[in-house]
């Protein structure tokens, strides 16, 4: 008896770890889903590179490409170690509840034992003058009964929930040794990402000294912007019966466009010197600074005409939104569309993507492949 009511098991779980917030598991395994997610498109479109066609665009996207990729993994490391912390806070607070529940039956106990042994086995046993002594006598028998039952049924349940802290203290540690792995592979994936960001700067550095490989990026950017107007053509020779007949004319919406998504104006339309390799080149709409995976909606209704990687412009969804008219959506983060797939205003066409310049959406609008200025046909202009 005095083993059993001496007997608990201690809560290891740290007061640190209890004291920090935890997110919510349903949303950590939705972010850790979108991770893996993004590291597939990423294989995706390294594997899309490796059948282009060797030049500095090609080398600056697939470093761009390992970056990202080690991005994505330090990001998964960390939600993996919250989805661990988030276990251990839960363990722990299993832990203290049976704790408490334990303390508050060996103290039950201890009085129930105090009040048996009080009474003796039966109580006092006389002589009984009257029936209703005797009856008074019986009554104290019966209940003495009744309480070596209850503490039979106490001592069981503190049995059982010490067995239970036995085991919510194994599956704490298993958790704690987890999450400690998940903190190293974080840290040596932050390493490895500090390597791919320095190899790119190092890469980016090089070519501004290098006025040959300029050159070279000039001429294969001239080059992409060519094969882009030839896709952009190519989509107005389809069928009739697959053209998109939007409910207002697109060219009636001049001015009156929402943004796609909120940013500033990191390049606007017409022709710059291009930052990087010191050469004029001609922007054929916006680059938009945004936040990265910020939505990107379509700004009028439309019909997905085209949803893939393609050249260093990334992953791009064009709409077709009838007459001639498209809208382009560049640099995003994947490809959250298909081809075909009919989007009203709003709508999502995915999210802000990653560039060597940080988080950027490539925009334009086009009639029959030839470019607009956007900010002439949207209601807020950017800035």
């Amino acid at each position: 008896m005095r083993r059993i009511l001496g007997l608990f098991l201690p809560v290891v779980l740290p007061l640190c770890l209890l004291a920090q917030g935890v997110q919510d598991p349903a949303e950590l395994r939705q972010k850790l889903a979108a991770i893996q997610g993004r590291l597939g498109q990423v294989d995706q479109q390294l594997a899309s590179l490796k059948k282009r066609r060797k030049g500095v665009l090609v080398e600056i996207q697939g470093i761009s490409l390992q970056r990202d990729r080690a991005k994505a993994q330090v990001e998964g490391a960390r939600l993996r170690r919250d989805q661990a912390l988030g276990e251990v806070q839960v363990i722990g607070r299993e832990q203290a509840r049976v704790h408490g529940e334990v303390l508050q039956l060996q103290g039950d106990l201890r009085k129930q034992v105090r009040w048996m042994q009080a009474l003796g086995p039966l109580g006092e046993v006389g002589f009984y003058a009257t029936l209703k002594d005797l009856e008074a006598w019986l009554v104290r028998g019966r209940m003495l009964a009744w309480a070596r039952l209850q503490e039979r049924k106490r001592l069981d349940l503190i049995h059982r929930l010490q067995g239970d802290l036995a085991a919510k203290e194994k599956t704490l540690k298993e958790v704690l040794g987890r999450l400690a792995s998940d903190e190293r592979e974080a840290a040596q994936l932050q390493a490895a990402l500090r390597l791919q960001e320095d190899r790119l700067n190092s890469f980016l550095d090089g070519l501004q000294q290098d006025e040959t490989s300029q050159k070279q990026a000039q001429a294969e950017l001239a080059e992409e912007a060519v094969q882009l107007e030839r896709l952009i053509a190519g989509l107005l020779t389809k069928p009739k019966g697959e053209a998109f007949e939007a409910a207002v004319a697109f060219a009636n919406l001049r001015g009156e466009l929402p943004q796609p998504v909120d940013g500033t104006v990191s390049l606007g339309f017409g022709e710059h010197l291009h930052p990087r390799f010191r050469t004029k080149t001609m922007q054929s709409g916006l680059l938009i600074a945004a936040n990265g995976g910020a939505a990107v909606a379509a700004v009028a209704d439309g019909k997905v005409a085209f949803a893939d990687y393609y050249q260093s412009y990334g992953p791009i969804v064009i709409l077709d939104h009838g007459g001639g008219w498209f809208t382009l959506y560049m640099h995003l983060l994947g490809l959250g569309v298909t081809k075909g797939q009919v989007l009203k205003a709003g709508e999502s066409v995915g999210a802000v993507g990653d560039t060597v310049d940080g988080p950027r959406l490539g925009f334009e609008i086009r009639h029959q492949a030839q470019p607009q200025d956007p900010q002439k046909w949207l209601k807020t202009r950017y800035r």
